[in-house]
C-alpha cells in the first residue's frame, strides 16, 4: 500500500465577536454528485519540507491568506483509493496546525489552483464541524476549538 504524508491548516480569525476559519469547496470530478463539499486546505509534504510549512504553503495556495502558526492539533489517519490513475489504496497521515490570520483576501487563488480548489470562503468555527465533509477534519475543528477556550490568549 503506498503511503501518502500531508499537512494542513485551519486558519481563524475574530470578526465581531466569533471565530471564523477558511475552509475550501475543492473542484469535483464531472458526474461526482451534486453535494457541496467543504474541507480544509492540505497537501503532500515535500521532500525536505518540514509539515508545518507544507501547511502554511498549502493554506497560501488554496486560499489566498498567509498565517501563522499557534499550534499542531494533531494527525488524522486513513485509506483511501484514488479514483485517478491506478486506483491504488492509500493509507495517509495528515497532520493540522491551528494558524492564525496575517493576511490576504480569502479566494484570491493563484490560477493553477484553479483545478484543485473551486473557491475558497470564511466561515463561522462554531459551525464547522456540522458543515465539513469529512470526519477527521470535523474533530481537528473540535480540537481547535477546545484549544481556544482553553487558551484565551490567543487573540484576533
Amino acid at each position: 500500500m503506498v503511503r501518502e504524508i500531508s499537512a494542513g491548516g485551519l486558519v481563524i480569525r475574530r470578526s465581531d465577536s466569533e471565530w471564523m476559519l477558511a475552509v475550501i469547496e475543492p473542484q469535483r470530478e464531472h458526474g461526482a454528485g451534486t453535494k457541496t463539499i467543504l474541507a480544509l486546505p492540505k497537501g503532500i509534504v515535500d521532500a525536505g519540507e518540514a509539515p508545518e510549512q507544507t501547511a502554511l504553503r498549502e493554506v497560501q495556495e488554496e486560499t489566498g491568506l498567509l498565517a501563522t502558526p499557534i499550534t499542531k492539533l494533531s494527525d488524522i489517519k486513513y485509506v483511501y483509493v484514488r479514483s485517478w490513475g491506478d486506483k491504488e489504496r492509500v493509507f495517509k497521515i495528515v497532520s493540522f496546525y491551528l494558524l492564525h490570520y496575517e493576511s490576504g483576501e480569502i479566494g484570491q487563488i493563484v490560477p493553477e489552483m484553479k483545478i484543485e480548489v473551486k473557491q475558497a470562503l470564511w466561515i463561522p468555527l462554531k459551525e464547522a464541524a456540522r458543515k465539513l465533509s469529512y470526519r477527521g477534519e470535523k474533530d481537528m475543528v473540535r480540537r481547535a476549538q477546545e484549544y481556544l477556550q482553553s487558551h484565551p490568549e490567543v487573540q484576533a
